[in-house]
């Protein structure tokens, strides 16, 4: 049996000024109680977590890491909103306490959930994989909670009320490729092979939906007795409306398949023995939602794309000096990783 996710000592630099918190804890978010421990989650590479010990209980507090520039990746607002909307129809989110944007409490905007106590798959886990059967049923039931994301109704919900779906397969193919120009370090053709594809390429969209935009196992948070039931879904810092396969795709980036270059694979465990194939995921999909996937290798190599680019957000930091986390050092070397697989994608037409 897999351990219940655990947090380690605050990374130096990372730290959280406790009195602060605590007073202003008392005021806005009094159920947390008295604080006895602050840690933190160390395998995040884009907003900060924090686990709060306190005499109400465990929580969670997430807040932008140092350095960040990219508003809609960082803005703890819209996280927080995200949640408070999403809380009374999808039972597979923590409960939302309290947000704080007085930046002045502990240096930046942040806010404070409920914690969901069980397993998440993180790429460590690759040593002492579950058994393939368990994997096969994981990976449906992953591939059918995003099919039950984007059959939200996003009226009833407010959720419509998030994005501006018109247009939005063009947003991102611009906004993601301008990202990458801002945070660029290194010449990188592939990169601009890419690019170039994605914006010669667009397909006309024809739905809208709820999307997570970071669907991935170690999002998930799984059953301490039963590994294959989703009990959690994590990190909704990108969700919006917008065409659902911009979301698939971004899912498929994700999902890596045994021969996949060994630095994409690092990140996750979607490539052990039992998991669903990219392509037997796509065929589910296509069977749960009812929706038409024969062009999909657009939204999958945006999806390699996105992840490069936020790869280069994250190494261009680093090289900065905003952050000291070693593991931000290699990340240039994922950034050509996933532009030869977006180009190896585009030339081949196969996921």
């Amino acid at each position: 049996m897999y351990p219940i996710d655990q947090p380690v000592d605050v990374r130096a630099g990372e730290e959280l000024p406790a009195g602060a918190l605590q007073t202003w804890l008392d005021t806005h978010a009094p159920q947390v109680g008295q604080i006895s421990s602050i840690r933190q989650f160390p395998s995040g590479f884009s907003n900060l977590t924090y686990a709060l010990t306190g005499t109400g209980g465990e929580f969670i507090l997430r807040k932008p890491p140092a350095g960040a520039n990219i508003k809609s990746a960082h803005d703890m607002g819209r996280e927080f909103r995200v949640l408070s909307l999403l809380f009374p129809h999808f039972n597979r989110v923590p409960k939302p306490v309290a947000l704080c944007e007085d930046v002045l409490v502990i240096g930046s905007s942040f806010y404070v959930m409920e914690r969901l106590n069980g397993i998440i798959l993180r790429a460590s886990h690759a040593r002492s994989p579950l058994p393939p059967q368990q994997f096969m049923a994981l990976s449906r039931n992953l591939v059918d909670t995003l099919v039950e994301i984007h059959a939200l109704n996003i009226q009833t919900t407010g959720l419509a009320t998030l994005g501006k779906p018109e247009g939005y397969v063009a947003r991102q193919v611009e906004g993601w490729t301008q990202r990458y120009t801002k945070a660029e370090t290194d010449s990188i053709p592939a990169m601009n092979e890419s690019s170039a594809w994605l914006i010669a390429n667009q397909p006309v969209s024809k739905e809208i939906a709820f999307l997570h935009n970071d669907f991935k196992y170690d999002n998930v948070v799984l059953d301490v007795n039963d590994p294959t039931r989703i009990i959690g879904i994590l990190d909704w810092e990108m969700a919006t409306v917008g065409d659902p396969l911009m979301d698939l795709g971004a899912a498929l980036a994700y999902w890596c398949e045994p021969t996949d270059h060994p630095l994409t694979r690092m990140f996750n465990v979607s490539w052990l023995p039992g998991n669903l194939s990219r392509k037997d995921a796509i065929d589910r999909y296509a069977t749960g939602s009812g929706r038409d996937v024969s062009n999909i290798s657009f939204y999958y190599v945006f999806g390699l794309f996105k992840n490069a680019v936020i790869a280069q957000q994250i190494y261009a930091r680093w090289k900065a000096g905003f952050t000291q986390d070693p593991r931000f050092g290699q990340l240039i070397d994922v950034v050509k990783a996933l532009a030869a697989q977006a180009v190896h994608a585009i030339e081949t037409k196969k996921i």
